[in-house]
């Protein structure tokens, strides 16, 4: 997600869902996959890169393309179905109640991503998982107190998420 002036701007991933609306040509006006290379095909365009651009700068690309075609298109680009660039979703592994990797959101917390995830397993160490996060290039490891958070309520134990996030929830030893 980058960030100009201040405001972050969403990025097209592998996944997401494009509604895409050519001004006066219905025909050309389609809603598409961004497939798994970061490619979308639409009517009269085939192969063009999405991943990675905002909504914005792919409705110039698709626009720039048309005109081969027809005069003047204007073209608007509207994300459904999030999903976002790999590297910027945050993946919960080991004992969660439901592992996955799940779309980053603008102030997400540790308590957001738990409830996405069903919380924890029966056999997780909540208070001994870990928390794996990029700052300038380099990984860092943080703990966090799952088991606190969720089962005793302690709120200071809440963190925010960072897109990128890696949580990872050990197994209680018996």
């Amino acid at each position: 997600m980058k960030v100009t002036g201040g405001t972050p701007f969403y990025h097209i991933g592998p996944g997401d869902n494009l509604n895409i609306f050519v001004w006066r040509n219905p025909e050309l006006s389609v809603s598409v996959p961004v497939r798994p290379d970061g490619r979308i095909n639409t009517p009269l365009v085939e192969d063009l890169k999405a991943s990675g651009k905002t909504p914005t700068e792919l409705a110039r690309d698709l626009e720039s393309r048309l005109s081969n075609y027809i005069k003047n298109p204007v073209v608007t680009v509207m994300v459904s179905g999030f999903v976002g660039q790999y590297s910027e979703q945050i993946r919960v592994v080991g004992e969660a109640t439901e592992p996955q990797a799940i779309p980053y959101r603008e102030r997400m917390t540790l308590l957001d991503v738990m409830i996405r995830v069903g919380g924890l397993t029966e056999f997780a160490a909540g208070n001994r998982a870990t928390l794996i996060r990029e700052i300038d290039g380099k990984q860092k490891q943080y703990d966090v107190r799952l088991d606190d958070l969720i089962r005793e309520g302690d709120i200071s134990a809440n963190v925010v998420m960072l897109p990128g996030d890696v949580l990872i929830i050990p197994e209680a030893w018996f």
